[in-house]
């Protein structure tokens, strides 16, 4: 799904990088093994790196849409009712604060005027989280999103975007997932419903460029 007439003026658009943590996109990351396949099968970190690289050069505005980080004072024990991808990050202590893994990735760390929005609980980075403020502050109605995961936060943060508003466009193989057949469906049946394009990482840099 492309669209050649797509335009990404600089005051307009923004880059969202989502959960660019160490246990997500470090070898010896906590869920690095499991994103291996699709990581190293599209070159994700690469392309991230070219896709941020572009909106830096562009002036585009950068925010980084986080994952709460696993901390000992989360209430979890407290809750009543708590999904299964949020218990198995629970558990797991996924992006413990304060750790490596729960860290961002050398490549991605924010630079000075870049938004690093609040911690999402689940997998929107939008739900109940200052998100969409700070894009409504900033002007943006375009958003171009990378990073982690196809099937979760990402489709999630695309739903969410949409719902409220904004142009959409996916960077294919700046995505990764726990798997082929899950990234697939993302990308095939899921987000066109959504997004107004989905698009390979030479097609928005020259996007961007533009």
């Amino acid at each position: 799904m492309s669209t050649p007439e797509q335009a990404y003026e600089p005051e307009l658009t923004g880059l969202l990088v989502v959960d660019p943590y160490n246990d997500f996109l470090s070898e010896g990351g906590k869920l690095y093994e499991r994103s291996r396949s699709t990581l190293e099968g599209r070159d994700v970190v690469e392309h991230m790196r070219q896709v941020l690289a572009a909106a830096r050069r562009a002036g585009t505005q950068v925010f980084i849409a986080p994952h709460h980080r696993w901390r000992e004072s989360d209430p979890y024990s407290h809750w009543k009712t708590i999904p299964p991808v949020q218990a198995s990050a629970a558990e797991g202590r996924i992006f413990a604060d304060g750790t490596w893994g729960g860290s961002f990735h050398p490549d991605f760390e924010p630079r000075p005027g870049e938004v690093v929005a609040h911690e999402h609980w689940m997998s929107s980075g939008f739900a109940n989280t200052d998100l969409d403020l700070q894009l409504k502050k900033h002007g943006v109605r375009k958003v171009v999103l990378i990073g982690m995961r196809a099937n979760t936060c990402i489709e999630s943060t695309v739903r969410f975007a949409a719902e409220l508003g904004y142009e959409v466009t996916v960077v294919k193989d700046a995505i990764g997932s726990f798997g082929f057949p899950e990234m697939d469906a993302s990308l095939r049946f899921n987000m066109p419903s959504y997004a107004r394009a989905i698009v390979p990482t030479d097609e928005i840099v020259a996007g961007l460029s533009a």
